[in-house]
């Protein structure tokens, strides 16, 4: 077989089994694409048409079904399976320890879109839910004279951190941190990214095999108690303003969860930041705007 012919028989086989995507890919074709090039180790960039004649050998494309019928019995991501994600156009490893990365944030950093709230004196940044670390590797590269912290609750994940802050020679300007939210980071910062736990109760119970593998730390935003999802924002914007200098902003994702989000904080100013996936998923706020939130809408320490 070629290789045109190795993709589409993997194609089909991820087709019928119904899976679900949104960790790299969003269908079947994109991930068997990623697969079979990372199975027979090929640049992932790589022009599949270019390719497409070249000729499979029979012990290549065992180990392509082999991974293929992993992802269908597993229903793990691909991105645990290959241990490796990408975002922005960076390499990152990842495992079952820290969420695979996919954060709009990535691309707001990549375009400059939080740069009119930066200035030449902005130099501490921290990514709170670091996860992988990934976004903290990715403000580093933006901004080459900044200081990163990369805090999480979740040593595992810390640990997976870690391996990406070496893996791109950041060492001597990220820092990891174990913390419960802001309070093992005191700042104050100048800029706040946080890509945290949000799904709300209904739609937890609904998630599919493929979301349910990642740790529900990162994805539960009930913990408290609550059903909305808001449980960690509500006491993030509790607390960012004594963690914010003046002039700092803080750029959270939400997710779907707009609308769980403005209902929880309807007085709140929120500036709601472009994206690929629309202008619902990011939002910016400002210290002032902090400072504005009314108590009621904010839990008690």
């Amino acid at each position: 077989m070629n290789l045109a012919e190795v993709i589409a028989q993997s194609f089909h086989r991820l087709e019928a089994a119904k899976l679900a995507y949104g960790h790299g890919t969003t269908n079947a074709r994109d991930e068997a694409v990623w697969l079979v090039l990372w199975q027979l180790r090929l640049p992932l960039d790589s022009d599949v048409d270019v390719l497409a004649r070249r000729l499979v050998t029979a012990e290549e494309q065992a180990a392509v079904d082999a991974l293929i019928q992993r992802r269908i019995d597993t229903r793990e991501p691909a991105a645990y399976l290959t241990h490796e994600a990408w975002l922005q156009g960076v390499s990152f490893y990842v495992d079952r320890r820290a969420i695979v990365p996919r954060s709009f944030i990535a691309e707001l950093l990549a375009e400059g879109s939080i740069d009119p709230w930066l200035d030449e004196d902005s130099r501490e940044v921290l990514d709170l839910c670091t996860g992988n670390g990934s976004l903290a590797v990715l403000a580093a590269m933006a901004y080459p004279d900044v200081h990163v912290t990369g805090a999480d609750i979740s040593t595992d994940a810390l640990a997976v951190a870690r391996i990406n802050v070496e893996r791109h020679g950041l060492q001597d300007r990220i820092r990891l941190v174990a913390s419960n939210g802001l309070a093992a980071c005191p700042g104050p910062w100048d800029l706040i990214l946080c890509n945290p736990p949000y799904v709300n109760a209904q739609s937890m119970a609904t998630l599919p095999p493929e979301y349910r593998a990642e740790p529900g730390l990162a994805l539960d935003g009930n913990v408290a108690g609550g059903t909305d999802g808001m449980d960690f924002v509500r006491a993030l914007l509790r607390d960012a303003p004594t963690h914010l200098k003046p002039h700092g902003v803080l750029v959270l994702e939400i997710g779907n969860e707009r609308e769980h989000f403005e209902a929880a904080f309807p007085d709140l100013e929120a500036l709601w930041l472009a994206t690929s996936a629309g202008d619902d998923q990011v939002l910016l706020l400002t210290h002032e705007s902090l400072l504005a939130l009314p108590l009621s809408q904010t839990p008690s320490p």
